[in-house]
């Protein structure tokens, strides 16, 4: 089985909709999706209510999640770890005790040719037309990732 972690400031925005978004696109018995933030902000809350309506008007249930922090013992746990943008990247890297840690974190739009700024924009303080733009550019590059691990 292959496990896979995304990873965003606080859990509840970006890194719960890309949790349920490539959840939903791949087999429960090959791959195993969760999702953690880099800080503590939002530990045991549900997704932000906007991040919970855009997936579900896209036919997405993420409201069972709940908000964890990142913590070394990740590393071991998960095979491939995407960060959202560069500072989580700069995060979670600075928690690596080993290269073979470092190796398995991505940026997660590193994986969509289509887009060239490879930092998720964080929607927290925006309106419901960002959590759209975040969801749609998190679904696209899903979809990549998806084909990818299934080949």
């Amino acid at each position: 089985m292959t496990r896979i972690l995304m990873v965003c400031l606080g859990n509840i925005c970006r890194s719960p909709l890309a949790h349920g978004i490539l959840e939903s696109k791949l087999n429960s018995n090959d791959f195993y999706i969760d999702s953690a933030g880099t800080g503590a902000y939002h530990v045991g809350e549900q997704p932000d209510q906007r991040s919970i309506q855009v997936a579900l008007e896209n036919g997405i249930d993420i409201s069972h999640q709940s908000a964890r922090q990142f913590k070394k013992l990740d590393f071991n746990a998960f095979d491939i770890i995407y960060v959202m943008d560069s500072s989580n990247y700069s995060n979670v890297v600075s928690l690596a005790s080993t290269s073979n840690d470092t190796k398995k974190v991505k940026l997660f739009l590193d994986e969509n040719p289509n887009i060239s700024n490879k930092n998720v924009p964080d929607p927290y303080y925006g309106e419901a037309e960002d959590f759209e733009l975040v969801f749609n550019m998190i679904n696209e590059t899903c979809d990549i990732i998806a084909e990818n691990l299934q080949k």
